[in-house]
């Protein structure tokens, strides 16, 4: 393996054998709180704030439209500047905590301003509260991604703490779905007391989880830059990015990933509600697809340290590609059949995320061992802007498909031709995405033993520089 990697000298890979000493559990429990609060934030910023914004306070979906547009463009130009700033922070409580605790701040403050608005406010006021969240959030999340894949240098074990950082964060997710679900069966009109719910889930989380993350472990050593020093410019930070072969090919990966979950997303409900005929059965289907998907990271987990990263991400792809394929052969009224490609769906779909975001650690060592620079903080950040493109296809595609071939969920009635081209669309749509992701895998050569070997040149070379 080590001559898959051109202008890279690897001494000889280790044999399989016993990994290194797994991280003790209770820390690497109280490292993943922090996934919480930063999770809890993704389906109420994308399903519940617009449509409770417009109907509260009167601002209009056209300046929504605006405001999410500019904010999520902002995005995806800031986080890679966050990654690359975030590398280079030198400090004597380390790279990544000083980002997170000025960045809990921030999120804590326009978490306020945002799930707890006064009257009367203005396209303005959200437009502010809105960037200092999403400027927060970015703050946490990238360096505590780049952290996560510090804390162990081992294949597996960084497996295992992506693992714990996933089903975190999916558990407080789970829960802001359960809020607005039990407060509709009480007071349904009430947009402002489900904003103020999911917004306590982030508050009542993000203090306790700070505290706990930032004293889990401590920060690794600053590897020496054998380079020559560099200030991260936008265009510098994306030719940094896209010039990195294996992360590009784990990007468009993840792309693919996102893009085939989006489709499923956005057209599930229009399936289950039109197409199947159930509309009491879409939120239901939903849910128990997500609590199955948080089952199923353990699972991964331990194929992962059989089969390493990349093949268990194609075999969990190749598995998307067979279960939306067999969308296909649902029918209305086939409740039991949908019932069990949904529960496979949510065992599923868990395997590209998590595997895609345990190798970037990886990509980022042996892009260190090739440059001498560490962009750990940059690769991480760069999957913001997979994720981001993902969805934004997935919805520019999908719904304009289906409005061709006639479909109107506002129409009384949709024709036959117009309900099955919307099927075709939710089964082919994703399965030839998730296919795509698994050809984008395939003969990945940053395996077990090739990290092995760049890890030990990597060791290597800072025990001479510590000598020197």
């Amino acid at each position: 393996m080590a001559t898959s990697f051109a202008s890279t000298t690897f001494s000889p890979a280790p044999a399989r054998g016993r990994p290194a000493r797994d991280l003790a559990t209770a820390r690497l429990v109280g490292f993943s709180t922090l996934a919480a609060p930063i999770a809890a934030a993704q389906v109420p910023i994308t399903n519940f704030l617009p449509a409770i914004y417009a109907q509260e306070f009167g601002i209009s979906l056209a300046v929504l439209g605006t405001i999410f547009l500019v904010e999520r463009l902002w995005g995806a130009f800031a986080d890679p500047l966050v990654g690359a700033l975030s590398d280079r922070t030198r400090s004597r409580f380390g790279r990544r905590k000083p980002w997170i605790a000025a960045g809990g701040v921030l999120y804590g403050l326009a978490t306020i301003a945002l799930f707890f608005p006064p009257a009367g406010i203005a396209s303005r006021y959200l437009g502010i509260a809105l960037f200092a969240f999403y400027l927060g959030w970015s703050m946490i999340q990238i360096p505590y991604l780049a952290w996560s894949g510090e804390i162990s240098g081992e294949y597996h074990e960084r497996t295992r703490i992506a693992t714990y950082v996933t089903v975190a964060g999916s558990i407080a997710l789970l829960l802001v779905l359960l809020l607005p679900a039990l407060i509709e069966q009480v007071r349904p009109q009430d947009g402002t007391l489900k904003l103020a719910a999911m917004g306590s889930v982030i508050l009542l989380t993000l203090l306790p989880a700070a505290w706990l993350t930032l004293r889990a472990f401590p920060e690794a050593p600053v590897v020496p830059v054998s380079g020559p020093r560099e200030r991260p410019g936008l265009v510098a930070t994306l030719r940094f990015v896209l010039g990195e072969k294996l992360l590009l090919r784990v990007l468009l990966s993840d792309l693919a990933v996102t893009f085939g979950q989006g489709v499923r997303g956005t057209l599930f409900l229009f399936v289950v509600s039109f197409y199947m005929g159930l509309p009491q059965w879409g939120a239901l289907l939903m849910l128990s697809q997500f609590v199955f998907g948080i089952a199923a990271g353990p699972i991964w987990m331990t194929i992962a340290r059989r089969f390493g990263k990349h093949r268990t991400a194609i075999a969990g792809e190749l598995a998307q590609v067979a279960i939306n394929l067999g969308l296909l052969a649902i029918a209305p009224g086939t409740l039991a059949l949908l019932i069990g490609l949904t529960v496979a769906q949510g065992l599923a779909q868990g395997s590209g995320n998590l595997m895609l975001r345990a190798m970037v650690a990886d990509i980022a060592d042996h892009h260190r061992l090739r440059t001498g620079h560490d962009r750990t903080a940059l690769f991480f950040s760069s999957f913001s802007l997979s994720m981001k493109a993902g969805t934004a296809l997935a919805v520019g595609i999908a719904l304009p498909l289906v409005a061709l071939a006639g479909f109107d969920p506002a129409a009384a009635r949709n024709s036959p031709q117009a309900l099955q081209v919307l099927l075709v669309i939710f089964a082919l749509g994703p399965a030839l995405a998730h296919l795509c992701s698994a050809a984008l895998l395939r003969g990945f050569p940053l395996d077990e033993e090739a990290h092995a070997a760049v890890r030990r040149e990597l060791d290597r070379r800072r025990a001479h520089a510590a000598a020197a």
